[in-house]
């Protein structure tokens, strides 16, 4: 089918099937069973499971996008939607954005930043799959989005909607394990030739014929253009950096999240690529030892952060190993925080803490500290339609906080990709050491998909 056709054919199906509640953006008042619009930007594999499966199927979904219709054809058949469905989200945002009241998008990290500022634009509340940006330019206009347009942002590091991140941030702030100056976080991938990361033999890649049912163009977004590859898709595509952020995008925004909270980090001044195995131009490494060194705020002192991703020992750096001998069988966790009293450490998502030693843990669990962090219940996308409603706050991962996060974690990212060490001057958004590679802090973009530039 020509794709004008099945646009076409899309929107009269939806003027036969739906009619619209009057909570739309831009309308009085509620609907009578006070549902949202929701359209997915991003509608297949467990990406868009999510969020269907965690809240939002309980509305009213009236629109889906994605430029790959084999890879979400399973979603739509057994989501038994008769709604229209587009490859071009810009299409999609243009048609229908009055009758839009929120959008989940779920697409590589290189077209977040686009299709959320053109959802923003349009007065679309916005949740944006981890990182949220490809650049720390992007991360920082959405703020400017935020505060422009006054709409409700979610960024999906769900770990930051549980308990045990709750849990961790208060132990922190009641001092139970001293005062903090070191971190530790880690991955053991990425894995190369698993169904997340890919490892090429040549770059650029081979060209691969462009499968049936893949709009490879609009997949490319605001890339410049290139050839398909067929490792790209579906998830490799985090293997290369024009397109992903391999292992501190895939997992940093969730591993890093209880410290950058719990300690309130805000973007470091130096950031350190300490060892990295080698790789191909434009390709992630198997390994990598970045540090973050955060200045002092407020009662806290100085705090390092170190990242590891790939199999390696990182037990033997920092005040960590004082521990590691006789708690070994604890130290597999994704994240430790060292405190002049013990340590406390977390999981991948957050989740429960651990905290060391014997005695320090059991000392916490007779007497924890008092809950001053409100909980949330049924998850981040409950959280965020909630707030939507006003029906409760605004979501903890709203954009004010996880672009910060996400600036943290894209530094990282430079520091990884160069192989080198940073000086961050966040005031003016400038690297002070290395100006050529200020060209990264704001990519440029394929003409038609420029956005933000007035903001």
């Amino acid at each position: 089918m020509q794709r004008r056709t099945f646009l076409s054919t899309a929107v009269g199906a939806l003027a036969a099937n739906t009619i619209f509640p009057s909570f739309a953006i831009g309308k009085p008042g509620k609907s009578a069973n006070s549902k949202l619009n929701i359209a997915f930007i991003g509608a297949g594999g467990w990406i868009a499971r999510q969020p269907y499966e965690q809240g939002c199927a309980e509305e009213n979904l009236v629109a889906f996008c994605d430029v790959d219709r084999n890879l979400c054809a399973e979603n739509m058949k057994n989501w038994r939607t008769t709604q229209p469905f587009f490859d071009d989200f810009r299409v999609m945002l243009d048609k229908m954005h009055k009758e839009i009241d929120a959008v989940v998008i779920s697409t590589p990290d290189h077209t977040h930043f686009a299709a959320t500022l053109m959802a923003m634009e349009r007065g679309i509340h916005v949740y944006t799959q981890k990182p949220l940006t490809h650049n720390i330019w992007q991360a920082r206009t959405l703020v400017k989005a935020k505060d422009r347009y006054k709409i409700t942002t979610q960024m999906g590091n769900q770990g930051h909607a549980g308990d045990g991140i709750r849990q961790s941030v208060e132990a922190v702030r009641a001092d139970v394990i001293g005062d903090v100056s070191e971190v530790f976080c880690r991955n053991e991938g990425p894995e190369m030739g698993s169904m997340h990361f890919a490892n090429p033999a040549t770059m650029p890649p081979p060209s691969s014929p462009v499968p049936d049912g893949l709009a490879w163009d609009l997949w490319l977004g605001p890339a410049a253009k290139r050839d398909f590859y067929v490792d790209y898709l579906p998830k490799k595509w985090r293997s290369f950096f024009d397109f992903g952020s391999g292992m501190l995008g895939d997992f940093g925004c969730h591993t890093f999240d209880t410290p950058v909270w719990a300690l309130d980090l805000d973007p470091p001044t130096v950031i350190e690529c300490m060892a990295r195995e080698k790789s191909l131009d434009g390709v992630i490494p198997t390994a990598s030892h970045i540090r973050f060194h955060f200045p002092a705020k407020g009662n806290r002192g100085p705090v390092i952060l170190n990242w590891f991703d790939g199999p390696q020992d990182w037990t033997k750096v920092g005040r960590i190993d004082q521990f590691g001998a006789q708690h070994a069988a604890h130290l597999g966790r994704a994240c430790w925080m060292v405190g002049t009293k013990g340590l406390l450490g977390c999981g991948t998502h957050a989740g429960a803490p651990v905290i060391l030693p014997d005695d320090l843990r059991k000392q916490w669990q007779t007497n924890p500290p008092a809950k001053t962090i409100p909980r949330v219940a049924g998850g981040p996308f409950r959280e965020w339609m909630r707030a939507i409603k006003g029906e409760g706050p605004e979501p903890g991962s709203n954009f004010n906080y996880s672009a910060k996060l996400t600036e943290i974690i894209l530094l990282g990212v430079l520091a990884q990709r160069f192989n080198t060490r940073i000086e961050w001057d966040a005031a003016n958004a400038r690297i002070t050491n290395h100006p050529e590679l200020n060209a990264f802090i704001k990519e440029p973009v394929r003409e038609g998909w420029e956005y933000g530039e007035k903001l």
